[in-house]
């Protein structure tokens, strides 16, 4: 009987549907995160608020210390092997419609249309989101030495305005969920771009594509 107990207990936390906390409550949530692009000028002047928080940089992972070579270019090529292993593992762990993993540079980037994440009817993350994001902080924990800038965008809307407002509010959303899963705040940047960066063109089908947010990892040196 006790056994029985224990497994639908475990059958009801594993079935409960993830729902935002109150809007009011985010700051908090948020506490430690930056509202602004994640320029190499905005990195930098965070990386005192990233270190107090507990922040970790990307020498603090590297077991293979190089002995020779300028040092600048031995953590260029520390930082590119690093951001190739989150690379695969979160392409590995993806497969998933709605969802792709790109490189830029050193960065590594993924993509998160709204369907993929979000209910159609509100603005809330979906079942499928739940474990989508879920995914993504499990292996952010582990990699731990990265920045992120968590971007909102929609397709192209008459009111720009609202535009800016929704974009804001799913990737504030998307923020809200990975703190609450032990994702440090300080190593967030959250921006809301709107219409602006189309991947997709502004048909009825490439809409729902334009409609995503975009987490954009960067290695902290």
């Amino acid at each position: 009987m006790k056994l029985k107990i224990a497994l639908l207990c475990l059958c009801l936390v594993g079935c409960v549907q993830y729902t935002s906390p109150d809007r009011s409550t985010w700051n908090y949530y948020l506490n430690g995160a930056s509202f602004m692009d994640m320029t190499e000028t905005n990195k930098l002047a965070k990386k005192p608020v990233y270190l107090g928080s507990g922040g970790k940089l990307l020498s603090d992972n590297n077991s293979k210390k190089m002995e020779y070579g300028d040092k600048n270019e031995n953590d260029i090529t520390v930082g590119r092997e690093y951001m190739a292993k989150l690379e695969y593992e979160l392409y590995d762990s993806l497969l998933t419609a709605g969802v792709s993993v790109e490189r830029a540079g050193t960065d590594v980037v993924v993509i998160l249309t709204r369907g993929a994440i979000m209910k159609n009817d509100v603005a809330e993350i979906s079942s499928n989101g739940d474990s989508i994001l879920s995914t993504i902080a499990r292996i952010l924990r582990k990699y731990d030495a990265t920045y992120m800038e968590i971007a909102g965008y929609t397709d192209a809307m008459r009111d720009a305005t609202a535009s800016k407002a929704m974009s804001l509010d799913m990737a504030e959303r998307v923020g809200v969920f990975l703190a609450r899963k032990e994702i440090k705040p300080a190593r967030m940047f959250i921006v809301g771009r709107g219409s602006a960066r189309p991947i997709a063109a502004q048909d009825s089908i490439g809409r729902l594509t334009n409609r995503r947010v975009e987490i954009r990892l960067a290695p902290v040196r």
